[in-house]
């Protein structure tokens, strides 16, 4: 199998957490692309109609692309069970998306800052996508530390994934404030092999 990955995207990085988490590292060739909205990379363009990252091509099927998708297919492909089974299974599921919309925020306030023109960008606009961020950290803090302290699955390795892009990128905004239960549990959870070894480069 190919990953078309690049090592800034956090959408990868749950990927990489999960291949190191259940030993598939070694199954994987990995291929660096640098794509954007407004840039698509062109390997990607015949692999993945959406030329995002990650994009996982198989020598037996389709490439297959959203990271969510992606990690679906390797957790049951390693027997990982980091989806887990019955009612625990849809908050898993839900804490995942909840983590994918804290990093489709913060990478809008990224892309405000760094591919609009400066003459376009709306202060407004990042301000209205960190509210959301605040939100979502808000409502882990209060209603979900319970799940996130129990077995690994994949919500913790996302919400920690998207906790880790938004130090990366704006670490400035604070989102730590008013939640130290989860602030205390990323902190632990981040000593992780599989965390420290995909930890984006400076």
């Amino acid at each position: 199998m190919k990953l078309y990955f690049s090592p800034t995207s956090p959408y990868v990085r749950k990927v990489m957490v999960l291949l190191h988490e259940t030993d598939q590292l070694q199954d994987v060739e990995l291929l660096n692309v640098a794509t954007t909205p407004i840039s698509p990379a062109e390997p990607l363009l015949a692999k993945a109609p959406l030329t995002k990252v990650p994009a996982l091509e198989r020598p037996d099927g389709p490439t297959l692309f959203d990271s969510r998708v992606i990690c679906a297919f390797l957790d049951a492909r390693g027997q990982a069970g980091l989806y887990q089974d019955g009612a625990r299974h849809w908050d898993v599921l839900t804490l995942e998306a909840l983590a994918d919309g804290i990093l489709d925020a913060a990478l809008l306030i990224t892309y405000e800052a760094r591919m609009r023109p400066e003459d376009k960008q709306w202060e407004g606009w990042a301000d209205a996508q960190w509210d959301k961020i605040e939100r979502a950290c808000a409502a882990l803090n209060q209603r979900w530390m319970a799940h996130l302290s129990g077995p690994l699955d994949m919500g913790q390795v996302a919400v920690a994934c998207a906790l880790g892009y938004v130090d990366f990128r704006h670490d400035a905004r604070g989102w730590r404030k008013g939640n130290d239960a989860l602030a205390a549990w990323y902190e632990k959870f981040v000593g992780r092999p599989s965390m420290v070894a995909t930890q984006p480069p400076a």
